[in-house]
């Protein structure tokens, strides 16, 4: 495939700029900031836990959000790491909605919290009115109603019937994908699903619904899914003693379904509130545990693919100029003619 450098005036490329510019002016980021399912899902896919970073690079890129992702990646990928976090337990999540679709009761109760998932999706013109004092008592309230680690894990009732993972239970065997690329076949589970929660939520609802479909080996059920605010902890760097240094947004699911005589679970965890991704990202691990051949269970296939940032490159990079393949395409024509 041949390429070519192509040289273009620097005043036209200037103003071209100035025009993207121009764009943008006039749109205030405290606005940006109020589209939390849009900040969340940067962030999530960027791999960068910043809200205000996530209204930037949304900003900037006019609401293209996997080119904000994109923004956001490249940042996070100049920042020094100065450590880890220690292991975070969605136990001790400050949970604002947690609901079951294999049970009806179960500990704690069901807490619908705000979704529209039980309303019907009409546009409704009302919403068009700005209200700031309202959006800030909505938020307080949200804050107020939270069960802080009180709420027990569904599964922990079925572990007669669950067939345990083999985990790497040490930071140290934790795959880091943002320094090793990741090993086929067969990479450790960790890389799989940090790969997974990065991922474009489109690719994994696309992978995911073709698994429900009949074109993948998992059908699940909902065993517990929640939202709420996460506790990060860090070793402190003097006393060595674990501290909590603040908390995210997250969403965590697992899903359940049957292999031979015993339950297997699918997990999903991601940046914010995005129940839609964490719900396929659970569906694609439990896919990934089977491995009968299907699209959603060849873990290169699923893996390489839901990057939504690495696929906008590789697709946009179209736009480039191409004039010598493209010439050598109609040589070959013309020789095949005569």
């Amino acid at each position: 495939m041949g390429f070519i450098a192509v040289r273009v005036d620097p005043e036209k490329i200037e103003k071209a700029e100035k025009l993207l510019k121009r764009k943008i002016q006039g749109i205030p980021t405290e606005y940006i900031k109020r589209l939390t399912f849009a900040i969340d899902k940067v962030m999530g896919e960027a791999g960068l836990y910043s809200e205000d970073l996530a209204a930037l690079a949304i900003r900037q890129s006019l609401g293209d959000l996997i080119e904000a992702s994109f923004m956001l990646r490249s940042f996070k990928n100049t920042i020094r790491r100065i450590g880890y976090s220690e292991p975070s337990d969605c136990r001790e999540m400050r949970v604002i909605r947690r609901i079951s679709s294999a049970f009806k009761d179960i500990p704690g109760g069901q807490i619908l919290g705000a979704t529209r998932d039980y309303s019907l999706r009409l546009l409704d013109d009302s919403c068009d009115i700005e209200n700031e004092e309202g959006e800030k008592e909505v938020i307080s309230e949200e804050h107020k109603v939270t069960f802080d680690g009180k709420l027990p894990k569904v599964k922990d009732y079925l572990k007669d019937y669950l067939e345990t993972i083999d985990e790497e239970n040490t930071k140290e065997s934790l795959y880091d994908i943002t320094k090793e690329p990741l090993i086929f076949p067969n990479p450790p589970r960790s890389a799989v699903l940090q790969s997974l929660t990065m991922g474009e939520e489109g690719a994994l609802l696309m992978l995911a619904y073709s698994s429900l479909r009949g074109y993948g080996p998992v059908h699940p059920t909902i065993l517990e899914l929640r939202q709420g605010y996460l506790p990060i902890k860090i070793k402190h760097p003097v006393t060595g003693k674990v501290v909590r240094v603040g908390e995210i947004r997250a969403t965590e699911c697992e899903v359940i379904s049957q292999e031979k005589e015993k339950l297997k679970i699918g997990y999903g965890l991601v940046f914010g509130f995005n129940e839609r991704k964490a719900i396929s990202m659970a569906i694609l691990d439990r896919c990934l545990q089977v491995k009968d051949g299907t699209p959603a269970s060849d873990e290169e296939f699923v893996l390489y693919h839901i990057d939504g940032v690495d696929a906008m490159g590789f697709v946009e990079h179209l736009k480039l100029p191409h004039y010598i393949f493209f010439a050598s395409i109609i040589d070959r024509i013309k020789k095949v003619n005569k």
